[in-house]
């Protein structure tokens, strides 16, 4: 029977998708890295989910890359092995900051390597106390620069403590995590999920479009050219979701003191 490797929870708009993997740590084989890249690709077209939450099962979020868990393709050099698996790994990270659905991550224990990043393309993420992350791959003689590690912390933290931590390859805690604003929240590990549906259940009351464009205006804004280009950006979205129906809906809830039924039109 084959390895479920990763399991998906629909909770209504909402969907648990957890790394299922937990006797070897949720580390990254071939199969885990197509689930996630098949879910996270087919989420563009399917705006009925509206909020993800990204978890691992047992004693660790993703301790890196399963060295053993790739097809080796015996007509292929070594070259363009490691190129197949580094570029279907960075796929999965792009196409986590793609899908129009916010990601809350929830982590606990080690986190290296390629969890580091799971985590990092993110948008919101709580950590368990024994959480450790590092971007592990300049300990073994490769760049510390790998998978969307360079692009995303440097924005997410600054670049001195970004640089203290990819020039080194040194675990950062959870409570470290927490200071530079990398994590919202320190949460006990039991109490992770209920954390994470929590703030999905927050995201839901707003409207279904209006979501969608707030998250991908931070994701465009992030690289704005100029405060010019953040504005006008945001301009254009309010405009546009100011004809929408669940604008005028919002606006009938409000003087009828209730809550708005979103339609998504």
């Amino acid at each position: 029977m084959a390895e479920q490797v990763i399991t998906i929870e629909n909770r209504g708009a909402v969907e648990v998708v957890s790394l299922n993997r937990a006797d070897k740590l949720n580390t990254m084989n071939e199969a885990l890295i197509q689930a996630l890249l098949d879910y996270f690709t087919g989420l563009v077209q399917r705006t009925a989910v509206r909020v993800v939450i990204l978890r691992a099962e047992g004693r660790a979020f993703c301790a890196g890359l399963d060295l053993g868990g790739w097809t080796p393709d015996p007509d292929a050099g070594p070259i363009h092995q490691s190129w197949r698996t580094q570029r279907m790994i960075a796929a999965v990270m792009q196409a986590m900051r793609k899908c129009p659905q916010p990601i809350i991550a929830c982590a606990q224990g080690p986190a290296c390597g390629g969890g580091f990043s799971l985590l990092l393309s993110s948008d919101v993420r709580y950590a368990a106390p024994d959480l450790r992350m590092n971007a592990a791959y300049i300990k073994i003689g490769l760049g510390g620069c790998d998978m969307g590690a360079s692009y995303f912390l440097p924005r997410l933290v600054g670049s001195s403590v970004a640089s203290e931590y990819l020039l080194t390859g040194k675990f950062m805690s959870a409570e470290k995590a927490v200071a530079c604003g990398l994590f919202s929240e320190i949460v006990p590990h039991e109490e992770l999920l209920d954390k994470a549906l929590a703030l999905a259940g927050e995201m839901l009351l707003t409207s279904p479009m209006g979501l969608r464009l707030t998250k991908d205006a931070l994701n465009l804004n992030i690289d704005a050219a100029s405060m010019e280009h953040a504005f006008a950006l945001e301009d254009r979205q309010q405009v546009m979701l100011g004809q929408a129906g669940d604008f005028a809906e919002a606006k009938q809830a409000f003087f009828e003191k209730r809550p708005p039924n979103w339609s998504d039109r």
